[in-house]
């Protein structure tokens, strides 16, 4: 009995040390199948990981202690394994290298050029070190963000490259690949969040060394659970914070909705409490619903397609990543015979990259974006009588509240089997345009106009005369 005893002891260690090791990667320990690292005053756990329903596995960072699994760093973002059991994490030739399968194909490596990688270290702060034997580090994790910002880390602008490190969003809550909206710091001082890594959406504003605060961030004087530091030399400036009570747990998340947000957990609860997040309001994300989406503050979710248009990817829809946007039911088509119309959009914020087309009339503008197939949408400012038209993708239309009267109306062409029955008004049946079979209309109009003038003209004249004669 006593020998059962101990061999069930002996089984249960053998599994617990085959589970999980230190914290630390070397040539005596690897990662593979549910092995992990644990940090050595047990905040963070490594190994590989599944992000919601994925089948993709990758090696990750998350906190160790919370009910709620929350990653805070992947390794191989965007090259995903399909097996943890043949896949493997490990020092090979100076570098920490992620290996794939049975053919052991590299996958993610850290990428040095140094042959002396010794260990892979998981610190407790959530870096993990790369360090030489004599413990000097080669390369660290909090040089790589992705998209997670955690205390102790910085985001660095170097001045004598002009590069700036960026905090990446997931592509969707189920792929953590590099999405399309990121922050950085900027050679100003100001950090910004950029769409696509070139246009930006929302500032800080510049560091005030007064206040210790950006100019836009005035939530920063409620300093009392973080304590900001901005730091500048002649080759690099970075922003760093720290907490106060060690015990509290934060991280600042650069998330898959295009807002900056940071969060601290809370026990009693078991969740995520956001502390501040910008922009604000999610339509304030440029592109936020992609091309053809219509963004709305009040609706959940934000992002809805027209009527007579549907998801691009109702896929990635599902899995919160609106990017793709919306697509017309059917496929439209440019030629003569081919119906297309246009639905009205009422109260909406106009979408960006406009063109002017010119100085005319409602009608004339509905006929001009009708008459070019690369048309996708029109509005007409009855202000200056300027016609308006989108040629590319319709970003960043909004749909503001009823009782806002500043919007205006968006003209979207549709193929005419898509048009809602119910979509009349009064200039909206002016917007329903016929392309060719109007052009061959409006030309015979003309002609048969001018013909009947000529008629009356020559009728008068001739009756002018017969009275002149006296025949009348």
């Amino acid at each position: 009995m006593v020998l059962f005893l101990l061999f069930v002891l002996f089984s249960l260690f053998f599994l617990c040390t085959h589970v999980s090791s230190a914290d630390t990667i070397s040539a005596d320990f690897t990662l593979s199948g549910d092995q992990t690292i644990l940090s050595s005053g047990g905040t963070f756990k490594m190994g590989f990981f599944q992000p919601g329903n994925s089948t993709n596995f990758y090696i990750g960072m998350w906190y160790q202690e919370l009910s709620i699994q929350t990653i805070v760093w992947v390794a191989n973002r965007d090259k995903p394994v399909s097996d943890k059991k043949t896949s493997v994490l490990k020092i090979s030739n100076g570098n920490l290298v992620l290996l794939d399968g049975n053919n052991q194909t590299p996958v993610w490596s850290t990428g040095l050029n140094s042959s002396s990688a010794h260990e892979a270290v998981l610190l407790d702060d959530g870096n993990l070190v790369l360090r030489d034997e004599s413990g000097s580090p080669l390369w660290q994790s909090f040089d790589h963000l992705g998209d997670t910002w955690l205390p102790g880390a910085k985001i660095r602008y170097d001045k004598r490259t002009k590069k700036s490190q960026r905090l990446t969003s997931w592509t969707s809550i189920e792929d953590p690949a590099p999405g399309l909206f990121s922050v950085e710091l900027d050679e100003s001082t100001a950090y910004k969040i950029l769409w696509n890594g070139s246009t930006q959406y929302w500032s800080s504003g510049r560091w005030n060394p007064q206040s210790k605060i950006f100019d836009s961030v005035p939530e920063m004087r409620l300093n009392y659970i973080f304590n900001y530091s901005f730091f500048s030399n002649a080759t690099e400036s970075y922003f760093t914070y720290s907490i106060y009570n060690k015990a509290n747990i934060s991280r600042l998340v650069m998330d898959v909705s295009g807002q900056i947000r940071q969060s601290t957990w809370l026990n009693n609860n078991n969740q995520w409490n956001l502390f501040w997040s910008q922009p604000r309001q999610q339509c304030q994300v440029y592109a936020y619903c992609g091309s053809f989406g219509i963004c709305s503050d009040k609706s959940q979710p934000f992002c809805q397609c027209p009527r007579g248009f549907r998801p691009a990817s109702q896929k990635d829809w599902d899995l919160k990543d609106y990017s793709s946007g919306c697509v017309g039911k059917t496929e439209l088509q440019c030629s003569r015979g081919i119906v297309n119309q246009f639905l009205p959009l009422t109260n909406v914020k106009l979408p960006d990259n406009l063109e002017v087309w010119g100085i005319t009339s409602f009608n004339t503008c509905g006929s001009a974006c009708l008459g070019n197939c690369s048309c996708m949408a029109y509005a007409h400012d009855e202000s200056s009588n300027r016609c308006l038209m989108w040629t590319k993708d319709v970003f960043n239309l909004q749909q503001f509240e009823e009782d806002y009267s500043e919007g205006n109306t968006l003209y979207l062409r549709l193929s005419a089997s898509d048009m809602p029955s119910s979509s009349s008004s009064g200039k909206s049946n002016k917007a329903m345009i016929f392309g060719a079979v109007l052009g061959s209309l409006g030309a015979i109009a003309l002609v048969l106009l001018a013909v009947i003038i000529m008629l009356r003209y020559c009728r008068r004249k001739r009756m002018r005369g017969e009275k002149s004669n006296g025949t009348l």
